[in-house]
């Protein structure tokens, strides 16, 4: 069955008001570009309320829909056959002949529903829900009508062509990409921190993202997984910046001159100052982390409270009370989860204590960050302005 068109169905974005318009607009702009590389040409506009995305000639049908499936704000992408507007007999020829080819087992139950945009056609909604419906019945004998509770939902529109579907893919849900503003998310190899964007994003939210690299202690080949990462991200968001900072000599002082057992919090506070750095100069509106309460040590409620202290800006933290499968699930949903199981050491990994603190108090910690006054501006604004922009999509 060849379709013409996806009628887009969204949620939230229905109950905006006078506003709603932004919001469509948004999502429009963010279909055009989640198709923008998919083989065939395509037409997505705005009509009576609703969104079409038309398909002009051959197009890759599997490959639209993957895309379709990774736009926020989608909540169903109902694929139609577009036909012309006609007789009312010849309506019902071309609504069985549908019904013939997209459900080949007839043992299925249905429903007509149908809407008449055209108020010039002569036929009411009611009257060709029943006509259908009887032509329906009488072309296949063993389908059956269930009002209530149908296997198959037949729409029909009369608009000025003919849309006929009867098929909802589940979109992502959520907002569009831009119409919540723009966050700095902390960017790791690990599982969380690909998900903890994903959710944030899901929200409308624009990402932007920093990594921690320290070379020689960490590889190449985990700086790429990370922008592996990104790109994944970049299919649901758009391109992503992503700001690759040294954090080798920062985080040998931190060793030097700390006591080991503070460590991770430290280097933490030094990430968060970081990235927030870069958050104030792009405009962002906050910061996101993968962090999940009593993970790891630096995840403790203490450990949250004293890295929190650093920042300005507030810190989202969408995975906070998830449990680890709960985080790994949604990572294979987003096919992130074989790319962050990749053996590639990242620099918390390598610089980790062996008895890390895990109730931190705040005025401990700034005493321990004293010993570093001497040198820590001086690597801070090495590491920022040495930093490494590489824009992910």
């Amino acid at each position: 069955m060849t379709f013409q068109t996806f009628l887009i169905k969204y949620g939230e974005i229905g109950i905006k008001g006078k506003n709603r318009y932004m919001f469509e607009d948004a999502l429009v702009r963010q279909i055009r570009h989640s198709l923008r590389d998919v083989e065939g040409s395509f037409h997505v506009h705005k009509c009576q309320g609703r969104i079409y995305v038309d398909c002009e000639g051959y197009y890759d049908y599997d490959e639209a829909v993957e895309s379709l499936k990774r736009v926020f704000g989608i909540v169903g992408i109902c694929p139609v056959v577009r036909t012309e507007v006609k007789e009312y007999e010849e309506l019902k020829k071309d609504v069985v002949a549908y019904m013939d080819e997209a459900y080949p087992d007839k043992n299925i139950t249905f429903k007509v529903e149908s809407r008449r945009a055209k108020k010039t056609y002569p036929v009411n909604s009611m009257e060709i829900n029943c006509g259908l419906g009887e032509a329906i019945l009488d072309a296949f004998p063993e389908i059956r009508v269930d009002v209530h509770n149908p296997d198959v939902l037949l729409n029909v529109e009369i608009r000025e062509e003919v849309y006929i579907y009867s098929q909802i893919i589940p979109g992502p849900g959520g907002m569009p990409i831009g119409t919540n503003g723009k966050a700095m998310l902390l960017l790791s190899g690990g599982i969380d921190s690909p998900v903890a964007g994903y959710m944030v994003a899901k929200r409308g939210v624009g990402l932007e993202a920093t990594y921690f690299h320290a070379p020689p202690y960490t590889s190449e080949r985990a700086k790429q997984k990370v922008v592996d990462l990104a790109k994944k991200l970049a299919k649901y968001t758009g391109p992503i910046r992503l700001n690759v900072v040294n954090f080798t000599d920062i985080q040998l002082a931190i060793y030097d001159k700390c006591p080991h057992d503070e460590l991770t919090i430290i280097m933490r506070r030094y990430m968060m100052k970081i990235a927030e750095y870069f958050a104030d100069q792009s405009g962002c509106l906050g910061l996101i982390t993968g962090e999940s309460i009593g993970q790891v040590a630096s995840q403790t409620m203490q450990s949250l409270l004293v890295t929190n202290e650093v920042c300005h800006l507030p810190v989202f933290r969408p995975l906070i009370g998830f449990d680890k499968q709960e985080i790994v699930d949604i990572s294979e949903k987003i096919d992130t989860y074989e790319t962050s199981i990749q053996p590639f050491e990242d620099c918390c990994t390598i610089f980790v204590a062996k008895h890390p603190v895990t109730k931190p108090k705040l005025d401990v910690i700034k005493r321990s960050e004293q010993r570093l006054s001497e040198d820590i501006d001086r690597l801070f604004e090495e590491a920022v302005n040495s930093v490494e922009v590489i824009i992910a999509e």
